[in-house]
């Protein structure tokens, strides 16, 4: 049995102690030992997106990232910003967009909707289609995921004047 590592970490605001393998992935970590099933395992490879978290206010592949190398940080998952209210506009724009058809993408998508929207508040057309393109989608070919995000730039220009 190997050593545990200690990880203290902040999971969506609640501060964490517990005792993890040091190659434990972010992802397992988040899934297995805390029960947050909102972000997906795709390929495992850190290709297709779904497990994007926030890793001290940067998105990352949870698949890639070791659960030790959070120690000390904060995390929020799509569950801590459903909560939050924080993506909410975003994900209003998805449903009304229909930009969510299984589902499976979704929480990825939205983890790197939000990333651009706050860092790209300006972003064109085809910079949204540039910054998703790490997120695969096999449901809705995308054009509905860059209409949501779109619509929510636009929203958020407007109300910034």
């Amino acid at each position: 049995m190997p050593d545990l590592f200690p990880l203290n970490v902040t999971v969506n605001g609640q501060a964490r102690r517990c005792a993890v393998e040091p190659r434990a992935h972010l992802v397992d970590f988040l899934r297995e030992d805390l029960g947050l099933t909102g972000t997906h395992l795709g390929c495992e490879h850190g290709v297709c997106g779904a497990c994007t978290v926030e890793l001290n206010g940067q998105i990352v592949r949870g698949c890639l990232t070791l659960a030790a190398q959070a120690d000390g940080g904060e995390v929020n998952t799509i569950e801590g910003l459903s909560q939050s209210g924080a993506i909410r506009d975003l994900q209003q724009a998805f449903v009304l967009r229909n930009a969510l058809q299984c589902g499976f993408c979704t929480s990825g998508m939205l983890m790197a909707a939000k990333e651009l929207v706050e860092t790209r508040p300006q972003a064109t057309r085809a910079e949204v289609r540039d910054w998703i393109s790490g997120n695969y989608c096999r449901c809705t070919g995308y054009h509905a995921i860059v209409d949501a995000i779109c619509d929510v730039l636009r929203q958020r220009q407007e109300a910034a004047r």
